[in-house]
């Protein structure tokens, strides 16, 4: 004879099972989180050497306005790169000094000053200018009133040459004698100069490139 079936027993079984495989799974999710939990936590860090690859890069490229260029550096990060010793704050005030020894140049016709400062194409310009002044029988004198003001409007490096354009605001007194007699006329100029260095070449000066007209 078979033995009475209990009519609890089995309900009771089901929810010891249960149990046992609720703990099982808990120490199994506990042993994932402590690894994998861990691992999340250290995404961030992991990310950050990857920052200083090409996408990194790309993004310091995007973030500067102004320059394009096909280097993965770009601005001051590039210039330094290819010359440690670059610094901004004397290349503004050598800047300065430059704009007005060629504004001064320029004026008198003094060309031996002018020539080593100047581009060749730049040259030629005002060569003919000046030639074209002197055939009229003009000459002019030119006084800045104060320090002329200059700001760095962009930066950077196109294979083996280093740019820099730079803004110039200045006030001067120019004393000219023509034809008609003398006139003193006080001035204000807005312009942007364009600057130029080869970085393989040991000579460390800046030539100017280009000038163009600028808001005042």
């Amino acid at each position: 004879m078979s033995p009475k079936h209990d009519p609890t027993e089995s309900p009771l079984l089901q929810l010891a099972t249960l149990v046992i495989l609720a703990l099982a799974a808990a120490v199994v999710l506990f042993q994932l989180y402590a690894v994998l939990g861990r691992r999340v936590g250290r995404q961030a860090e992991d990310l950050a050497p990857a920052r200083t690859g090409p996408a990194a890069r790309d993004a310091t490229v995007a973030a500067t306005p102004g320059v394009t260029e096909p280097a993965a550096l770009t601005g001051l990060a590039a210039l330094r790169a290819r010359d440690p010793n670059f610094d901004v704050a004397r290349f503004m005030q050598g800047a300065r000094q430059a704009f007005q020894m060629i504004v001064k140049a320029f004026a008198a016709g003094d060309r031996n000053t002018l020539r080593p400062l100047l581009a060749p194409d730049v040259m030629t310009a005002f060569e003919a200018e000046m030639a074209h002044r002197e055939r009229e029988g003009r000459s002019e004198q030119i006084e800045f009133l104060q320090e002329p003001r200059a700001d760095l409007e962009s930066l950077g490096v196109i294979g083996d040459l280093a740019k820099a354009s730079v803004r110039f605001l200045a006030e001067f007194r120019s004393r000219s004698k023509g034809p008609e007699g003398e006139a003193v006329d006080d001035r204000r100029t807005a312009e942007v100069w364009t600057f130029q260095r080869n970085l393989t070449s040991r000579d460390p000066n800046w030539t100017l490139i280009h000038v163009d007209p600028a808001e005042a």
